[in-house]
């Protein structure tokens, strides 16, 4: 099983990574953040991408659907966004976001390696 820290470094190492954070998306605060930089303000994205998870969730409420949410990508001229819910115990409220650069990055492979690191993770 693998930290928050651990996971983390885990997620850089996937071709293409450009940050990464664990969120809470309750309260839209980053536990943990590598990588970013001035482009990229994993405290921003983590706050960003909440709402976009809450809004996601609150439509499948309204269609009824009885489905979880497995990831959300979102596809930017240069970037990947990638959202993963986390469903271990002890996890619920909690996604993994990536950024990946689009030219480096792997999709199919990059998504193989994030459901990886969620089983692994501990929080």
């Amino acid at each position: 099983m693998a930290n928050t820290e651990a996971a983390l470094k885990e997620a850089m190492t996937i071709d293409g990574a450009i940050g990464a954070a664990l969120v809470d998306y309750t309260s839209g605060m980053a536990l943990g953040t590598i990588g970013g930089g001035k482009d990229l303000d994993l405290n921003v994205a983590a706050a960003g991408n909440t709402d976009v998870v809450r809004a996601k969730v609150r439509t499948m409420e309204h269609l009824g659907l009885k489905e979880e949410i497995e990831d959300i990508l979102i596809t930017l001229d240069t970037q990947y966004h990638m959202i993963r819910l986390l469903k271990s115990r002890g996890s619920n409220g909690l996604f993994l976001y990536l950024a990946l650069d689009k030219q480096r990055a792997n999709l199919a492979m990059s998504r193989h390696q994030l459901r990886k690191i969620e089983a692994e993770l501990e929080v």
